[in-house]
């Protein structure tokens, strides 16, 4: 089988393997190409705690500065408080530095226009040409201006929270909460943010060295330690976040991992419920969100994979709640960013305002069972993949806004290519576990043969 290669540039940006794909002359050119996108322009920077990080943003600091740009450095921080801040400081764009969900190895930048959302498909395509094209802004070292070291990013991101919510109601006994921030960039801020909120806290994997004490994305398979923690603790509930904190989920008061899909759902349930509105999400969010939805009269609207569809989405239909299944809530008068800040917030408000368990409020909802599977794949075999999987289903109802995705009676199947990692993800959803298995076999040995197969 073909090497699977190590670098990945997509509308998500470009990620890849330090050392390996991503060097420095390669982050410092895409810097090029960004400041020369945003016209010299003042460009707020930040990053995860990964080992790699300074590297990687001193790369990117000089190829900003090389092509003009001012760039505003806030530190180590969660990529939702850099979109924050190049809306608040009015800048012409954004750069995260930082690989997510991936493993240590890898690192990434997230390209943010000056609207604070990250680029959609058309401006991640004008960003790349240039990019590709290799002519870049220029600008002679006495032109060249500095780099401002901006203090307080992450209160302003508290302060704006709070003033948007507002802390806890006092009506009900405090919330005792477990926050495992993997030693990422939650660690920085969610403490602080749950303590202002009136929560009470308790902490593991809570230092932003760079050190992974568990696989970043916070799936149920890696929270053994916060549900461990939560029944320790008596707490009312756990929250896990990845490395840069834009994805939030829950562990229930009974040391039960909900799903990443249920952090919408429940934020979704507390937003309708104080204010109707349209509801954005992705082809792969859980059915459980319409429910939600239609629960309150509301209309649903479903996009692409990726923020950036999202987001633009959500301002062309004035949506007043959104996100994606993995735990991304996006929250419009606090931002326009996959947040899990926002994410704590809303969920905290909905069980104190109802004084509801974890378990309380999903008994609400349709209960329903979700497999996600993921298979290394070379991007030149994806194409061949989608096209077995729609003859496969071709007597069924297909949505192919994003891949494959089956419309079946009991569920649903979704077949695509990540846009970060190199890889096939296939999600199915069903009432019951035995329905799930069983879309879940009707493609999966299949898609893994055409891959191993030799081309």
């Amino acid at each position: 089988m073909r090497a699977i290669p190590t670098l990945k540039i997509s509308i998500s940006g470009v990620r890849g393997v330090v050392g390996d794909s991503l060097t420095p002359t390669l982050l410092t050119r895409f810097a090029q190409a960004f400041g020369t996108y945003v016209g010299s322009g003042t460009i707020a920077i930040g990053r995860d705690p990964r080992t790699s990080g300074e590297m990687v943003k001193q790369a990117v600091i000089a190829g900003l500065l090389s092509s003009g740009c001012r760039v505003l450095d806030v530190g180590m921080c969660p990529v939702p408080t850099i979109q924050l801040m190049v809306r608040l400081r009015g800048a012409q764009g954004g750069l995260a530095i930082t690989a997510s969900h991936n493993p240590p190895e890898w690192n990434a930048l997230k390209f943010i226009g000056p609207d604070g959302t990250f680029l959609g498909p058309g401006l991640a395509r004008e960003m790349l040409d240039i990019y590709h094209q290799g002519e870049y802004a220029k600008v002679a070292g006495n032109e060249m201006r500095g780099v401002e070291l901006v203090d307080g990013a992450t209160d302003l991101h508290i302060k704006a929270i709070l003033d948007a919510v507002g802390p806890l109601p006092t009506k009900s006994r405090r919330l005792r909460v477990v926050l495992d921030a993997c030693n990422g960039a939650g660690s920085i801020v969610g403490p602080k943010l749950l303590k202002e909120l009136g929560a009470e806290v308790f902490t593991i994997n809570d230092k932003p060295d760079g050190q992974f004490p568990r696989p970043a994305e916070p799936t149920p398979e890696n929270l053994s330690d916060l549900c461990a923690a939560v029944k320790r603790h008596g707490a009312d509930i756990g929250f896990a976040q990845d490395m840069d904190a834009d994805r939030l989920a829950i562990v229930s008061e009974l040391g039960h991992p909900i799903g990443e899909d249920y952090t919408l759902v429940l934020a979704a349930s507390y937003v309708l419920s104080k204010r109707r509105g349209p509801v954005v999400a992705n082809l792969s969010t859980s059915s459980a969100l319409d429910f939600v939805a239609q629960r309150f009269g509301c209309p649903i609207y479903r996009t692409r994979i990726g923020e950036a569809n999202v987001t633009e989405c959500m301002e062309r239909e004035s949506a007043v709640i959104g996100g994606e299944g993995n735990g991304g809530v996006i929250y419009p008068r606090i931002n326009f960013a996959r947040d899990s800040l926002v994410g704590m917030a809303l969920v905290l408000h909905m069980l104190a305002d109802r004084t509801l368990s974890v378990s309380e409020a999903l008994a609400e909802f349709p209960r329903l069972v979700m497999i996600k599977e993921k298979l290394a794949c070379p991007s030149h075999k994806i194409p061949e993949v989608l096209k077995m999987v729609r003859r496969i289903y071709a007597d069924a109802a297909l949505d192919l806004t994003d891949g494959v995705k089956v419309l079946l009676p009991g569920g649903w199947l979704h077949v695509r290519g990540s846009n970060t990692e190199p890889i096939i993800r296939i999600t199915a959803e069903a009432a019951t576990e035995d329905e799930v298995q069983l879309m879940r076999n009707s493609v999966f040995d299949s898609v893994r043969q055409l891959i191993d197969a030799k081309s």
